[in-house]
């Protein structure tokens, strides 16, 4: 996975509250294989009307290219499926700005490179307003906790050990892998400590 420090795209409200996993994704399109892309399932049934058609009503469907969302109330609540993170990612999400996100949801984010950027709701609602009409470029800068759009600038929150994973493209393996001599030391001086709680000794 790649890692990223700035992100520039564009920017648009999707201003819903309570977005659940299961509104990501529905479940019965999870049995496809992730090879084949789950971008086209994003939102799917938000997006479609009583008669399965695309409703122009939708603001995702009135706009092509869109890498950054603004969006309401605890965003990515419900189940723990990391599928919702995948079809935003492979709709080519690389953020979701909102005041509130599920938890599990927004640790799968950070495994796979988008970025929960938990906002204050006023400022959520001042961006909103700036998006009503139309899109607009937008700027993200995960060094600073920085998102710059239009003459709006403002700071997000961002755990310190998330902005790591995200800037090096790392998951919880390879963040893991980063201790390997700390875990190697400290195994080695448990088995000299306590022997007896080793069946066999470590390699």
């Amino acid at each position: 996975m790649a890692g990223w420090s700035t992100q520039q795209g564009q920017a648009l409200a999707l201003a819903f509250d309570n977005i659940d996993t299961d509104q990501l994704i529905p479940a019965r399109f999870m049995s496809v294989p992730r090879s084949e892309g789950y971008g086209r399932y994003l939102l799917h049934d938000m997006r479609r009307d009583d008669k399965e058609q695309m409703s122009a009503d939708f603001p995702l469907n009135r706009h092509e290219g869109i890498s950054i969302l603004v969006a309401g109330h605890n965003f990515g609540s419900g189940s723990s499926r990391e599928a919702a993170v995948y079809a935003l990612v492979d709709a080519g999400i690389r953020a979701v700005i909102a005041p509130s996100f599920g938890d599990i949801f927004a640790n799968n984010a950070i495994n796979n490179g988008l970025l929960p950027a938990r906002v204050d709701a006023e400022k959520v609602a001042q961006l909103q307003q700036a998006l009503k009409d139309a899109p607009c470029l937008a700027s993200i800068d995960l060094t600073e906790s920085r998102l710059t759009l239009g003459d709006i600038t403002l700071t997000f929150e961002l755990d310190e050990g998330w902005r790591v994973k995200l800037i090096n493209g790392w998951d919880d393996i390879d963040l893991t892998q980063q201790h390997t001599q700390a875990i190697s030391a400290h195994r080695d001086n448990r088995n000299k400590a306590a022997p007896w709680a080793w069946p066999n000794k470590p390699e």
